[in-house]
């Protein structure tokens, strides 16, 4: 390839291998667009069985919403996510790829051409790209979260619904992603959309390296040597494990966090991420940390196999590579 490769494609380092390089935020942008549509259905599914009651299993979500809200129940609150998580997706990738570029650099001034990753700068790169995502990423997934939550049903007596909030009856209490935002502002502050943020901090830190590093050594492993980088096959196969793997393995915390982030649409149960765990762990043990464990990994593998599929080919079209077979 003519430049540094994207996470997981062999080819030639580019004399700039440690400068800054623009083009993986606008490549991780359209991977990001094509991540949502592919996932939201399934993303509504996995909130609703996570931090929502009445739902016996993942067919019974799905059958109750579409029986409730039609199909496009599934695909409510992604209006936000698509304008939001877009850009979200844009800075966690071109920071994982810029901050991996520069430690290697680093590590060695001259890398030769096609050398291999190392573990170290995967591993570093993924975990500040997980913290990044945090910063970027939670209020983004709290009015996600909100807008998904705000239909299921509740029962004031099991809740302990504040009158003002039972008097709402089955009203809808966000009319949208603004109106969503300036409600959260007005009553919990600022502070307020960034609910949940630490149960997010340890999801996404394990979370991104259990998703950069086994895309990039599986994209490796399915290219062939003859192949200067993977094939859109490769990519799409590897990206899909990677997102399984990533999402199943993250399904503890995003329990919590999805707790916590839906915590306030009708009542405030929460002090934190012990007492979530805590409440959560007494009132239902420990099988309610894997809930949505199976549409976690099955949504995973087709949004992470667009995300990176969507990534990788528009960093060979703004950089004009293509795959091919060495001589």
């Amino acid at each position: 390839m003519g430049t540094d490769p994207a996470p997981g494609t062999r080819g030639s380092a580019a004399p700039a291998m440690g400068n800054f390089q623009l083009e993986d935020f606008v490549a991780g942008w359209i991977g990001g667009a094509a991540s949502v549509i592919v996932g939201h259905p399934l993303d509504t599914v996995k909130a609703r069985l996570q931090a929502g009651t009445g739902y016996g299993s993942t067919l019974s979500c799905i059958r109750t919403v579409y029986r409730r809200e039609s199909v496009f129940g599934f695909f409510k609150g992604m209006a936000f996510p698509l304008a939001s998580i877009a850009v979200y997706n844009s800075v966690v990738f071109g920071v994982f790829s810029n901050t991996q570029r520069f430690l290697s650099h680093h590590r060695c001034q001259e890398p030769e051409a096609g050398s291999p990753r190392v573990l170290s700068d995967l591993l570093l790169a993924s975990m500040v790209a997980g913290v990044v995502s945090v910063g970027l990423g939670a209020p983004v997934d709290l009015i996600k979260i909100r807008l998904q939550m705000q239909t299921q049903p509740f029962r004031e007596a099991n809740l302990g619904l504040k009158n003002r909030v039972a008097a709402l009856g089955e009203q809808p209490a966000y009319q949208g992603p603004v109106h969503c935002i300036i409600t959260i502002v007005r009553t919990e502050g600022l502070a307020g959309l960034y609910r949940g943020a630490s149960a997010m901090l340890l999801r996404d830190i394990p979370g991104y390296c259990l998703y950069f590093i086994p895309y990039v050594f599986l994209s490796d492993w399915i290219t062939p040597e003859a192949h200067t980088g993977p094939s859109p096959c490769a990519v799409w196969l590897a990206g899909g494990m990677a997102g399984a793997i990533s999402w199943g393995t993250a399904t503890p915390m995003d329990v919590v966090k999805s707790r916590l982030q839906a915590d306030g649409v009708y009542v405030n149960k929460y002090k934190g991420v012990l007492d979530c765990i805590s409440q959560s762990y007494q009132k239902e043990g420990l099988k309610v940390f894997f809930r949505g464990i199976t549409v976690n990994a099955v949504r995973g593998f087709p949004m992470s196999a667009a995300m990176f599929l969507g990534y990788e080919l528009s960093l060979q079209a703004i950089r004009g590579d293509h795959v091919a077979t060495s001589p």
